[in-house]
């Protein structure tokens, strides 16, 4: 499969989780451990998925986003929160932010498999 997926948490462990659970799936994932690091990350080359934590020191995921769909090249990109938030306030907060789905945290690999194949079709 050809398809590269970006995750980005501050939690080196949910970024070596999301890491092997999609690398089995076939994909190829990049990892960030920041706002900042994501976005020279994205500026290396074209990924097909973006999956960002809500809350890192620095950049949060919602300011992420804002700013990575400022950029033409990923302004249709598809961007999924994973975080430990599950308010409707924050989900709305995220989807005007641009968005495309929610994952909540712990995730099952299965789960996540699932919303990133639906997401990438």
């Amino acid at each position: 499969m050809d398809k590269k997926i970006l995750a980005v948490d501050d939690s080196l462990t949910i970024r070596q989780s999301v890491k092997f659970a999609m690398e089995r799936q076939g994909y190829q994932v990049e990892t960030a451990s920041s706002g900042a690091e994501a976005l020279q990350c994205l500026g290396r080359g074209k990924v097909n998925l973006i999956i960002t934590d809500l809350h890192m020191d620095g950049m949060n995921g919602l300011e992420l986003i804002e700013k990575i769909r400022a950029n033409p090249t990923y302004k249709f990109t598809p961007i999924l929160m994973l975080t430990t938030e599950s308010s409707q306030e924050i989900i709305a907060q995220g989807k005007k932010a641009g968005a495309n789905g929610w994952l909540v945290k712990p995730f099952k690999p299965e789960q996540m498999a699932a919303v990133v194949e639906k997401v990438l079709r």
